[in-house]
């Protein structure tokens, strides 16, 4: 069977990465891809959101499966196009994505379903919602309502910080139409994980779990990236996933059918977990970056055998099998992210790697023949061993072996599960 990925970022090196494993792909593209999908898959030049050309490609090259990695798509209606086509894709379609899509719309989704999340209020006039954070007081979030590429979320201690997330979505326009709405919640305390499930309608197989780390420096210091580095599994928190799976996720799957829009494809569940039990703090439609490069090689089956089953509605007949190890990816950044980064720097890349240990790429490209940083986060560290430290060791001294000018990671990627 021929693949198509659409993406070309760290998750989509991964996806063809575990795809590239399976016996029933025979040929695998990535659109528009990076170097590192070069080395596993023909890259063809097509943009992520130019649905109809991936759609022609998808038909003359017969393509058996494409798995969309990305938000954007999504959200935009790519899966729509493609089914309209007769073509199998991977992914919800446009009204399940706006789960993603929309934080005021996920939040009236779980508000008619029972889930728990943060008390919020949602406003697209500056004054009113600065009345309203002046009343409540800090610590508060604000989150922009569309999508911001991870950024549009502030944790504000202080009212001053509030007042300028406010006046940055609302009046400065920085996040473009994504922040002509603001959610503003409550402030919940506890640790973060991440829960990725294939979800085909009414069956739901959680993954197993991992935790992100999202500010850019170290001790969580410093504003919000798309991910500086994660580990799975989570041992001191994976008590809570069969509350996680009853509370959450089942409702929400079941709610949706009932709703006349079942949920096809990967969700992803953002939680706090504190002495009360798990809250949602986000859903996004599709795999984590950096998660899935720490919870795919950790997973035992055939990825093109699950995503089919998922498109044909035979989730059921699945069973998740996982390798009694840890995984933990760090991720290596341009100077200047997560302001605008510096590209054209050039990369030295170890020649040779050690079983149980990959590069997934992704603010990458070739200038000439030398590979530079073109984007914010240029490429994950990943390394599986036996338990997280020895996982960390492994991913750190790898690490050190690349290089390219002004690179940045944190040091404490994984050491809350020491």
């Amino acid at each position: 069977m021929k693949i198509l990925v659409v993406g070309g970022g760290g998750r989509e090196h991964t996806l063809v990465w575990k795809l590239n494993q399976s016996p029933i792909a025979e040929k695998i593209f990535c659109a528009p891809g990076n170097p590192g999908i070069a080395d596993l898959a023909e890259c063809v030049p097509l943009k992520v959101n130019q649905f109809e050309e991936l759609a022609n490609f998808a038909e003359s090259q017969q393509i058996g499966l494409t798995v969309v990695g990305p938000e954007e798509p999504l959200v935009l209606g790519i899966v729509d196009e493609f089914k309209r086509r007769g073509l199998k894709v991977y992914g919800p379609d446009r009204q399940s994505a706006l789960l993603e899509g929309s934080k005021a719309h996920a939040k009236a989704v779980m508000e008619r379903h029972g889930i728990p999340t943060a008390k919020f209020q949602e406003f697209t006039h500056f004054g009113e919602a600065l009345e309203y954070i002046r009343e409540k007081g800090a610590p508060l979030v604000i989150k922009a309502d569309g999508l911001a590429a991870g950024k549009g979320v502030t944790v504000a201690d202080t009212l001053e910080e509030a007042e300028a997330a406010l006046d940055d979505s609302l009046r400065q326009s920085v996040f473009g139409e994504a922040g002509q709405k603001v959610v503003v919640e409550e402030f919940l305390q506890g640790e973060e994980m991440t829960v990725l499930a294939f979800v085909d309608g009414e069956t739901v197989l959680p993954l197993v779990p991992s935790q992100d780390h999202k500010p850019i420096f170290d001790g969580d210091r410093g504003p919000n990236t798309g991910g500086m580095g994660a580990y799975s599994p989570v041992p001191h928190l994976e008590q809570w996933l069969p509350e996680i799976h009853r509370q959450i996720l089942k409702p929400l799957a079941n709610g949706l059918v009932a709703e006349g829009h079942p949920f096809r494809g990967l969700l992803y569940t953002g939680l706090m977990l504190d002495e009360s039990g798990p809250k949602v703090v986000e859903f996004n439609v599709r795999f984590g970056d950096p998660e899935a490069q720490v919870v795919l090689p950790l997973l035992e089956n055939d990825l093109l055998e699950i995503l089919l089953a998922s498109c044909d509605g035979r989730l059921a007949e699945m069973e998740l099998k996982w390798k009694a190890q840890a995984s933990v990816c760090v991720i290596a950044a341009a100077p200047g992210y997560p302001g605008p980064p510096t590209k054209g720097l050039a990369i030295e890349l170890p020649e040779n790697l050690e079983i149980g240990t990959q590069i997934f790429q992704a603010g990458t490209r070739l200038q000439e023949e030398t590979l530079v940083t073109s984007g914010g986060r240029v490429l994950g560290v990943t390394a599986q061993a036996e338990d997280i430290e020895q996982a960390r060791n492994r991913a750190y001294k790898l690490m050190k072996e690349i290089k390219f000018k002004g690179k940045q990671y944190r040091t404490d990627i994984g050491a809350k599960a020491l």
